[in-house]
């Protein structure tokens, strides 16, 4: 479980990483170059990579010491979800494909998530 687990949320680490370092090529097709022309649209997805270095990192040491998940898990899955329920809210302005792709992959993150949650029920 925990090889797993570790490769799940590290993966989940390192795209936050490569947010924060490279938003524009990171989104350019979820949100649209016009996201990522300013300072502001830059800001926006840096603080979403922050989230998810921080939030994965903290699933990661809760994972390594044995601690609950849970909490960490939770959290991941409404991150994820909500990112799908905001790009379908803007769908219209966003463009074409991205609603589908963001589902996608944010639900198959959310998906891998809450499987890395059953397997640590099980052990």
């Amino acid at each position: 479980m925990k090889p797993f687990a570790s490769a799940v949320l590290g993966l989940r680490v390192a795209y936050g990483a490569a947010l924060v370092a490279a938003p524009r090529r990171l989104t350019a097709r979820w949100l649209g170059p016009a996201a990522t022309q300013n300072a502001g649209g830059r800001v926006g997805l840096r603080a979403l990579g922050t989230r998810e270095v921080l939030l994965h990192a903290g699933a990661l040491a809760a994972l390594w010491r044995g601690e609950p998940l849970r909490p960490w898990l939770i959290a991941s899955i409404g991150g994820d979800l909500g990112d799908i329920a905001w790009t379908a809210s803007a769908r219209s302005s966003l463009p074409d494909g991205s609603a589908p792709a963001t589902v996608a992959v944010a639900g198959g993150s959310a998906l891998l998530t809450a499987l890395v949650g059953l397997l640590a029920v099980q052990r």
